[in-house]
């Protein structure tokens, strides 16, 4: 496994030796919720759950990834074990996923910095030997970009619906796929997401340590509001159309032509924005002011007044959005779906 240097712990405190980190420093669990020095490590741990429940990304007191102080770097890597301490005394699996994906595109921000950095080749071995120690990629730095097999290429981003993404898009030399920095770490988002979850789903669940009640209770409230409350329409949806919520439900990603086409389906089906709104609250990006603007500007209220209508199923498929059942029946448009052929 890797040795991670002092900032690296805080860069990436979801590797292996972390754990040991607070064991080390000799530190029972239940001395954070009585000892007011160690305050700040849990009302730092209970903002970076509150700032992932929003759909942000926790912005820590490094500089530069490093810890100017030893007491930043306690309180970074603290943070985030009892995160995942209040998470598992929470119970809410949708806070998991949550957290997960906000910590995965931190540490995607960290790894990106590190590969950019010409000058500092040891950050850059240190962000390829990561990359390559978790996902088994090989990673080669040459000259500006980062080549990665076809195959390795192909395995990571078969969820990606964008044209960018597509292999013919893309500038493969010897075999290889050429990425920028950026692009080599998006890469490895969903499953740098999924293996901090099976971090905080394999970590034991403590017993409830007294001075943490008020703040699983409040995450646990939190978690709850979460949950999309739409209005469903009367009848069937196309599998489109399920495949898209079933995206925002489990808290992935889902892309913007997908997007266009869940709010433009459910807007021609008579829903308001109000009732649309909810579903995408679970988006790892998730903004409220700019969802409704969006819906807004979709619906025709806001903008140029143009109402949008919902994409053919001839355009879906091109953006890997289609997924025909026999029921679809050789319709020509979502809003097709279920209706009888006369």
């Amino acid at each position: 496994m890797l040795e991670l240097g002092a900032d690296e712990y805080a860069k990436y405190p979801f590797m292996a030796d972390a754990g040991q980190y607070l064991k080390d420093k000799g530190f029972p669990l239940v001395k954070f919720g009585t000892d007011p020095d160690l305050k700040p490590s849990v009302e730092k741990a209970f903002h970076r759950l509150k700032v992932s429940t929003e759909g942000g990304i926790y912005k820590s007191e490094l500089i530069d990834g490093q810890a100017s102080k030893s007491y930043v770097l306690e309180i970074e890597v603290f943070s985030f074990l009892l995160a995942i301490v209040l998470i598992k005394l929470t119970g809410m699996h949708t806070l998991t996923k949550r957290f997960a994906l906000a910590e995965a595109r931190r540490a995607e921000q960290h790894l990106e910095r590190d590969l950019g950095k010409a000058s500092e080749k040891s950050k850059i071995d240190l962000a390829i030997k990561i990359i390559h120690d978790l996902f088994g990629i090989e990673v080669i730095k040459r000259d500006d970009f980062f080549e990665i097999p076809v195959a390795d290429y192909l395995k990571h981003s078969i969820s990606f619906h964008e044209r960018e993404w597509k292999l013919i898009n893309r500038y493969v030399k010897d075999g290889k796929v050429l990425l920028t920095p950026e692009k080599t770490v998006r890469l490895i988002r969903k499953e740098l997401g999924t293996y901090i979850g099976s971090k905080i789903n394999n970590a034991p669940t403590p017993p409830m340590i007294p001075g943490f009640e008020n703040m699983v209770n409040e995450l646990i409230s939190i978690c709850k509001k979460l949950t999309p409350s739409y209005t469903t329409t009367t009848g069937e949806y196309p599998p489109c159309i399920k495949h898209a919520i079933e995206v925002l439900e489990k808290g992935e990603n889902l892309p913007h032509s997908g997007r266009f086409m869940l709010a433009t389906f459910l807007l021609s089906k008579g829903q308001s924005v109000e009732e649309i709104a909810p579903l995408f609250k679970n988006a790892p990006d998730y903004n409220q002011r700019v969802t409704l603007y969006q819906l807004n500007h979709l619906a025709g209220t806001s903008g140029s007044g143009t109402h949008y209508s919902c994409p053919s199923c001839e355009k879906l498929k091109t953006q890997n959005l289609c997924f025909a059942i026999p029921e679809c029946d050789n319709i020509i448009n979502p809003i097709q779906f279920g209706k009888k052929r006369i």
